[in-house]
């Protein structure tokens, strides 16, 4: 977990403290986590990027007792029908050896623009909970660096962080990779497809993320771009600018 304060912008100034924080599974946190999250840290709001099948099998976390939260599910992949843990564990191991993707930049970077293309929904739904969150809105999915990693980038884009600085945020995760995927290799969601991938093939790469801010700059000029074309008006780009750059 970090906060996105105190990152440069383009104009001068650096975003905010305590408005984004981003993060893997909160499934772990101890009382004194949460306490600390609420009442230090301001945390009002939590977007929650994981499908119906990992929450389903994750169940509540400890955040969810306290009354004081606003949550938001906003799953970046396409939407089913929760599964089993059995049911994954078969559809691991149904899943031939040399059709098993190699993970390198290519892939992640084409596998991020799909959170863009399928599901633009809950991508513009998390930005704007960041964009109107009275505190600071945590946003995590599972290992904190992928669905995560996107979300954060369009959101530093729009703030105008520079584009150096929105990538070595991302590169940022490969420091804990090994504890984050030892982590997340101990879930019934992710656990049958990680066993058979080495920490290589999970380790955030500078040149993904480059490619990802590569494409919605060519395509939309830019996160704020983008978010126009799914329907945000001005004022709305503006407030989740103000939102993490203004006092």
């Amino acid at each position: 977990m970090r906060d996105l304060g105190g990152l440069p912008t383009l104009d001068g100034g650096t975003t905010v403290s305590r408005r984004l924080i981003r993060s893997d599974n909160l499934q772990d946190l101890s009382e004194q986590d949460v306490d600390r999250l609420v009442r230090e840290l301001g945390v009002t709001d939590v977007v929650d990027l994981r499908t119906e099948t990992e929450l389903h099998l994750d169940g509540p976390g400890p955040l969810r007792r306290t009354t004081d939260l606003a949550h938001h599910h906003h799953s970046l992949l396409p939407q089913r029908a929760p599964e089993s843990a059995d049911e994954i564990a078969a559809r691991a191991l149904a899943l031939p050896q040399d059709e098993r993707p190699v993970r390198d930049a290519a892939f992640w970077s084409e596998h991020y623009l799909g959170y863009l293309a399928k599901r633009p929904d809950s991508v513009a739904a998390a930005l704007r909970v960041v964009a109107d969150a009275a505190g600071a809105a945590v946003v995590h999915c599972a290992a904190g660096k992928d669905r995560t990693g996107t979300v954060v980038a369009m959101a530093l884009d729009v703030a105008g962080v520079p584009r150096e600085e929105i990538v070595a945020d991302y590169a940022l995760s490969a420091e804990r990779i090994e504890a984050i995927i030892r982590r997340v290799a101990g879930s019934d969601a992710h656990g049958p497809f990680l066993r058979d991938q080495s920490v290589a093939d999970q380790t955030p790469r500078a040149e993904t993320m480059e490619a990802i801010l590569d494409a919605v700059a060519d395509g939309w000029g830019g996160a704020p771009g983008w978010l126009r074309a799914q329907g945000w008006a001005e004022e709305d780009v503006e407030r989740l600018r103000a939102r993490l750059t203004r006092p």
